[in-house]
């Protein structure tokens, strides 16, 4: 068993699945969020760049792009690595508004309906989600170590954070 740490790129509507020692990263976190599940006690996991919030049908192009059925792959992945469903945490982040104009509403909101989305599917599959950094108007890049399932959080001009 090798101790070198690989860090595994999940790009944008995308996931991917770890073991210890490796750290799962995604960059470019803007309106769309990164969602971590984790089995501390396997130490194993996964990351998912969620661009959408729900396919509603439209998975067929890419059923990573979606909250709804992104997650649902990814849990299903993590408990075939050995992951049991009572065990399993979720971290997410990202989920920004973007782009907006003064003197107007934010129109689509769609960083809110991402971070909403992710955070009813883990609730559907019974994740707890221990913890998130969503919102505000600035991206993110995550880094997932699920040694320990610290979600270490970056953004430019906001300094960096672990969630």
């Amino acid at each position: 068993m090798s101790n070198t740490v690989k860090v595994i790129n999940v790009g944008m509507a995308d996931y991917k699945t770890a073991s210890t020692p490796d750290i799962l990263m995604t960059a470019g976190l803007g309106s769309c969020v990164g969602v971590c599940l984790h089995d501390p006690l396997q130490k194993i996991g996964g990351m998912a760049h969620i661009m959408l919030p729900k396919a509603n049908g439209k998975a067929g192009d890419n059923p990573f792009k979606y909250a709804d059925t992104a997650i649902a792959l990814m849990f299903k992945e993590v408990l075939a690595l050995g992951g049991k469903r009572g065990r399993l945490r979720a971290k997410m982040a990202g989920g920004a508004q973007m782009f907006s104009f003064p003197g107007k509403p934010p129109v689509l909101k769609i960083g809110d309906r991402n971070a909403e989305a992710v955070a009813d599917e883990l609730k559907r599959l019974g994740i707890p989600l221990l913890s998130s950094d969503t919102g505000g108007s600035f991206g993110r890049t995550i880094h997932f170590d699920v040694s320990t399932g610290e979600l270490r959080v970056r953004t430019i001009s906001h300094g960096e954070k672990i969630i």
